[in-house]
Order: C-alpha cells, then structure tokens, then sequence
C-alpha cells in the first residue's frame, strides 16, 4: 500500500551540517586525525557530584514517573537560582522541567503557534526553531540580521515586519551560531512592542550561562508574560541527558501541563534527581571555573581568525561560537567548509543550515574544544589558506 506522508514535512528542512559530520566520520574510519569545531556541545561533562546524585536515585529506586510538570524539588531549586544569579523572584509554579531545551520549545510553539500564522525570528537562526514552528503549520519569517544589528532582531525591526498574519517572535539571546546577545534595553523594547502588537515573546536563553561580558540578565526581569525557554545542556554540561526548563505566565501552567502530559507523560526522572546537584554550591563553582575556560578560549581564537583573515564583525558575548565571514576566500560557504575538512582536517559548519541571509558568506566553528586542540587548529587553517 503507497503511504503518503504529512505534508508538514515539506516545510521541514533536513540538517545540511550532517552529511558534513558523515563525511568526517568517513575520514576518521580511514585514519585521519579531525579538530572539531562543528558540534554544539560542551567538551565538558556533567561534574561527578552530578552523576553521583544519578546513581543514587537509581539506586534507591527512584525511576518511576514523576508529574508532568518536573520534580516538585527541581522546579524550587531553579525558582532559587533566578532569585541567587538574576535576583529575580520567579515562583516554582511558573517553571515546567522538559526533555530538554527542544520539548520546551516544542510546548510553547503547541500552545501559541496558530496555523497559517508567523512568527518573526533573525536568519542567521538555530535551524530548529523555525522547524517548531513549521510542526505546528505556523511560518517562521525569517528577517535578515546583519552585524550591525549583532545579528539579533530589533524593536524597529518588529515593526517594520508585524503585519496581520504575525503572531509573536522567537529570539535567541545569547545566539546560536553567532554567540551574541541582545542589549537589555532593546530587548525590553522588543517585549513592549510585541506586547503592544498583542503578539507573544519566547526567548531561548539556554546559552545565558555561558554569557562572558557583563553580567547576564534573564527576559523575565522585562515582563511576567514572556515565555523563557533555559537548559541543562549547556552551561550545565548535561546534553546527553536531555533535561531543560519553561518558563511561562502563571495563566498557561494549566494549558502546558495538558500538553506535556499527553506528549511526554514526564522528564526523565533520573535526569531530574541528577540536577539537583547542578545548583550546589560546590558545583556551581565548577560550572563557573569552566565558563572562565570558554572566556579564555574565545579570547585566543577571535583574534586568532581574525588574523588569518576571517572578518568576525561582531565580538561573541556569549555560547562558545564564532561566527565568521568567509567571503574574502570563497563565495560558496559549503563548498569551503567540505574543503577545510578534506585538506586541512579542521570540521567547521557553513551557514547553509542557519538561513538563506549568511548561507554562503558565514561559517560557525566552536570554540568547546581544549585550547591545544583550538591552537592546532588555528595552525591547520593557517597553512590551509597559505597553500591555496
């Protein structure tokens, strides 16, 4: 029998960087030693009092289900680190643990993304986002960004782009591929005008942790009805163990505990029991030891790509990104990616995956790796670019 598939699916992209990843994998199959720079990941992992807290719940048998929303524990301890880091008094009731950053999207696009409407977002953007849009047959309107925007939406911008089929905007601050933040100011004119438009904020802050220039500020110090979206993944080093956090207003708790109960029943549970030790006070200070690496090595490659001619307009502030224009070697991002990994054994991501505004002029290389590894591959590229 012939079986047609979903026509939503059209609407989602596949994931250009993989068969990137399937090449490299391919080259180190047949010996060759590769630096990544490709893969958003922490090079770190989660700090042993973690994976102690882990075993321990497994151990007292602690693996049932627990409420959709997240553990009762979790969501204080989170309620606390906003009122510890941010000074902010964001109740427990108001935060939902998730299956990661990605199922917290995924809820607030399933609760606020009307078919046939828009939602505004930056290109360059994390691919996926606009995929959670698409899921639920909503349309993500992608709004070239530039540097000297730092690649972010702005208030004037909103408005500019709100028309009748808008319904809110999806912004990333810090971002992922360009590791830049939104300025306090103007992201408060952004939540203003939006809620002025009568139209709904999700702010994605799962990078705010790792945030290197000034102190970090949460979306929910501008307005109790932005939805913020955070994360165990990132400055926490727990990606594998897929656990984030929502925050929403007060008003849809009861709409997004329906939807999480039908659509992920719960959080892993052991998972949940493992976070708990991410907000010791012991931990913590690893965390923050770590982030102090991401600083230092962000400091050494900057400069290091700008050197080698690379234009880097806006200096990352945040995440462990660099996002690089590439356009005084190439004119074709892809093609000079798959070049640097086959020649010069460096992975690097173009950004074909990140929208059609920098698709062919930017490349995002990662900075979670050691700064040995970081320094070869400045070297690599280095005489790469010699040689062409």
């Amino acid at each position: 029998m012939h079986q047609n598939l979903a026509a939503r699916l059209d609407n989602i992209a596949p994931f250009h960087v993989m068969e990137l990843m399937k090449m490299a994998a391919e080259l180190e199959k047949q010996g060759r030693h590769l630096i990544h720079m490709g893969i958003g990941e922490p090079d770190f992992t989660a700090p042993q009092a973690v994976i102690d807290a882990a075993a321990k719940a497994m151990a007292a048998g602690r693996l049932q289900y627990t409420s959709a929303l997240g553990l009762p524990a979790l969501r204080a301890a989170i309620s606390q680190h906003y009122r510890d880091v941010f000074d902010l008094d964001v109740p427990a009731s108001r935060i939902i643990v998730t299956a990661g950053a990605s199922a917290a999207l995924l809820l607030a696009c399933a609760a606020l993304v009307e078919p046939g409407r828009e939602v505004l977002m930056p290109d360059p953007c994390y691919p996926c986002n606009r995929h959670f849009v698409a899921a639920f047959e909503g349309r993500a309107k992608l709004i070239a960004s530039g540097p000297d925007h730092r690649f972010q939406l702005t208030e004037e911008i909103v408005r500019q782009q709100w028309d009748e089929r808008t319904s809110g905007v999806l912004l990333a601050s810090p971002s992922n591929p360009t590791g830049t933040s939104i300025e306090h100011e103007e992201l408060g004119k952004i939540v203003a005008a939006v809620k002025e438009l009568g139209g709904f904020s999700i702010v994605d802050e799962i990078y705010q942790g790792l945030t290197y220039d000034g102190a970090p500020f949460s979306a929910l110090s501008l307005d109790e009805d932005v939805v913020v979206i955070n994360s165990f993944s990132k400055y926490f080093n727990m990606t594998g163990w897929r656990l984030g956090w929502l925050v929403v207003p007060e008003r849809i708790v009861p709409a997004l505990e329906k939807l999480a109960q039908n659509l992920f029943i719960c959080p892993s549970s052991i998972a949940q029991y493992a976070a708990l030790a991410c907000f010791e006070p012991a931990t913590i200070a690893i965390y923050e030891e770590r982030k102090a690496e991401f600083k230092r090595r962000r400091d050494y490659i900057v400069p290091a790509l700008r050197e080698l001619g690379f234009g880097i307009p806006v200096m990352p502030d945040g995440a462990f990104y660099v996002y690089a224009d590439c356009s005084s070697f190439t004119d074709d991002a892809d093609a000079f990616a798959k070049q640097v990994l086959n020649e010069a054994g460096v992975v690097i991501v173009p950004g074909l995956d990140f929208g059609p505004a920098t698709a062919t002029s930017y490349v995002r290389l990662s900075y979670a790796n050691s700064m040995e590894n970081l320094q070869e591959a400045v070297a690599r590229l280095k005489k790469f670019l010699t040689d062409r």
